[in-house]
């Protein structure tokens, strides 16, 4: 029985449209950082994305130990998530050479040879080495930073497969809240384990996890556990909410939520453990129990949540691009550097829908068929 293919369970619309909405959001984000422009707290998508993950691992998998084993789980979610993680990293690997500039010291000091072998290296969802950085920023992956946030997915993962799935609720709720209280050291910078000295991000602020100092493992671990664990909670106990309009009600939150200024000490930590702790259980909730209508809403969910992966991890490798562009035309206008931004916009968009339909689709069903289904389920 635990070779025999699972077929996928239905979905959950909104929560799958939410999740383009926030990966829309860190694209904007980050076209207004290349222009020295900081829009909020846009890195909270990255919190919300492992609360969605922890809700839809649960409900995708907790009832299906009986007919599934362990090697079978991993199998599922490699085929989920490393082809498009390939994809992200090649194309930052392509235009990596294009990327030199001030901003990126690193890009052309390294031999050729190095920067191949840590393509390979990288295309394994291995981190980096500080020391082996190549463009000069301290993330784990030289050619799509935004891949740190997916090592602590397969971490996640790993983690609910060999432990998680075995807890009961009370055992859940009790290490979710002590999840709880890491969120709570972080914002409200308390450093109870003495692990904050030294860390990238401000003080009073979640912001970080993408390299292996030990202060952004701990970031990146805090980062992971509360959202995931607290996702997973919600899964065991169908605790959901239904509301009308949910769609347009949960986007405006997760917008504003990523969007709201960043503040000065205390406050800003509130507002991120508020955030944290609160909403975004609560938008998971209430995206989890409610249902769109409409024709035009469900197509818009659908679209946004297929690409909201694709473009998540292959965005950032033209951002490297605009940011270059930027470094190397101090004296650009204010309207060139619009264009050049909405380019970068129009171009991750249509790279994220190519990808999906010409790559991530295809090799998605060419592993299921040949490697999850295997040849029993071919004869059966």
């Amino acid at each position: 029985m635990q070779n025999s293919y699972l077929a996928s369970k239905p979905r959950y619309e909104i929560l799958d449209g939410l999740r383009g909405v926030a990966a829309v959001v860190i694209l904007v984000y980050h076209l207004f950082e290349a222009c020295g422009i900081v829009l909020g707290h846009a890195y909270l998508g990255v919190d919300f994305f492992f609360a969605l993950s922890g809700f839809v691992i649960g409900y995708a998998y907790d009832d299906r130990w009986d007919r599934m084993s362990v090697g079978n789980f991993f199998k599922r979610r490699l085929v989920r998530l490393h082809p498009m993680l390939i994809m992200g990293t090649t194309v930052g690997f392509l235009l990596y050479y294009f990327g030199k500039c001030e901003a990126f010291p690193y890009i052309g000091q390294w031999p050729w040879w190095w920067v191949v072998l840590m393509y390979l290296y990288t295309c394994l969802m291995l981190p980096m080495a500080r020391s082996w950085d190549m463009r000069g920023w301290d993330d784990t992956n030289s050619f799509n930073g935004s891949t740190w946030s997916l090592q602590w997915e397969y971490i996640a993962n790993i983690l609910y497969a060999l432990v998680l799935r075995f807890l009961p609720k009370a055992a859940l709720i009790a290490l979710t809240a002590v999840a709880a209280m890491g969120t709570i050291d972080i914002t409200f910078n308390l450093d109870m384990l003495g692990l904050l000295e030294g860390r990238f991000g401000a003080p009073h602020s979640v912001n970080g996890g993408w390299n292996l100092s030990s202060h952004e493992l701990y970031v990146g671990a805090v980062r992971l556990m509360y959202p995931f664990l607290m996702g997973l909670l919600l899964s065991r106990l169908k605790a959901t909410l239904k509301v009308r309009g949910a769609f347009a009600l949960c986007s405006l939150l997760v917008a504003v939520m990523m969007l709201w200024p960043v503040m000065e000490g205390t406050l800003n930590g509130i507002y991120e453990a508020a955030c944290i702790l609160l909403l975004i259980p609560a938008i998971v909730a209430i995206g989890a129990g409610s249902t769109v209508s409409g024709k035009r809403t469900k197509s818009l969910c659908k679209f946004l949540g297929e690409i909201s992966y694709p473009l998540y991890i292959t965005h950032l490798p033209l951002i490297y691009m605009q940011l270059a562009w930027m470094s190397n035309n101090p004296d650009a206008t204010t309207g060139e550097a619009i264009m050049v931004a909405v380019a970068v916009f129009v171009l991750s968009i249509g790279l994220a829908y190519a990808s999906l339909k010409l790559y991530d689709l295809p090799v998605r069903e060419w592993l299921t068929e040949h490697w999850l289904k295997g040849k029993k389920a071919k004869n059966s």
